[in-house]
């Protein structure tokens, strides 16, 4: 069999998908819909601020029971104590990643280290860097003046010393980050577009699956490109495909 023919990839016991499907939806019939047409072995599924805040956290237990393993992407950003409460309430749901935002401080990050510690879990803590939406000027206007990519690099830094498992950045910035930090520093990538999708929604610093894997990116957040797909199971193989040959599997 060809080694890039994506129906191999389904029985391969040893490759671990890098593909996290955003789940972008706002019913859980919607979600249940897709994920009958995935599996497990083929994709991850991150569960967003609006999907959250429609179906709460019995839809996130479900998936997990799904045999899902699931990112939830509610990016917390509170005072310590707040942030060390969230991530316990996280870990508790069984997620295999939870974030928070890496602009929150040394001290939350380290609170939020303490409660994944103190679960007992699995569940991996990264933390955001700067929203693949924004940019120089965007950043700017918040009072940031520092290079786009130094900032990043900064926040990367902190969150590595504070004990986190990565970050959450473009797939620009990984291959910087990689190099400034650890080869294990997971570098998860939102931010990614198809070939032939030149739309670019509300993203602003993207990339290619196979270039970001190129770059160093681990795992890269994919949502609509697969989602809105007339065949998702389809279009995640080909995707899978695409980026097989560089990937270790």
């Amino acid at each position: 069999m060809n080694p890039l023919n994506p129906v191999s990839l389904e029985n391969q016991a040893n490759f671990e998908s890098p593909i996290i499907i955003a789940l972008d939806y706002t019913s859980e019939a919607e979600v249940m819909n897709l994920i009958q047409q995935l599996d497990p072995s083929l994709c991850k599924l991150k569960v967003g601020k609006e999907l959250f805040t429609a179906c709460g956290p019995k839809l996130v237990e479900k998936l997990v029971i799904s045999g899902y393993k699931v990112f939830l992407d509610l990016k917390f950003h509170d005072i310590p104590n707040t942030v060390y409460r969230a991530c316990k309430v996280g870990c508790n749901l069984g997620v295999w990643m939870l974030n928070v935002h890496a602009s929150g401080g040394i001290r939350m990050l380290e609170q939020a280290k303490l409660a994944v510690d103190e679960s007992n879990s699995d569940t991996l803590l990264i933390a955001v860097t700067v929203l693949t939406s924004m940019n120089q000027a965007d950043l700017a206007q918040t009072g940031i003046n520092e290079d786009i990519k130094t900032h990043i690099l900064n926040l990367a830094q902190q969150s590595y010393h504070a004990g986190l498992d990565g970050v959450v950045c473009s797939a620009q910035e990984a291959a910087h980050i990689k190099h400034a930090t650890s080869p294990d520093f997971i570098i998860v990538t939102p931010g990614i577009r198809l070939n032939d999708d030149v739309t670019t929604d509300d993203q602003q610093r993207i990339m290619t699956p196979k270039k970001a894997i190129q770059n160093l990116a681990d795992y890269l957040v994919i949502g609509r490109p697969i989602t809105e797909a007339d065949d998702p199971r389809e279009q995640l193989l080909a995707i899978l495909s695409s980026i097989k040959s560089i990937k270790s599997v």
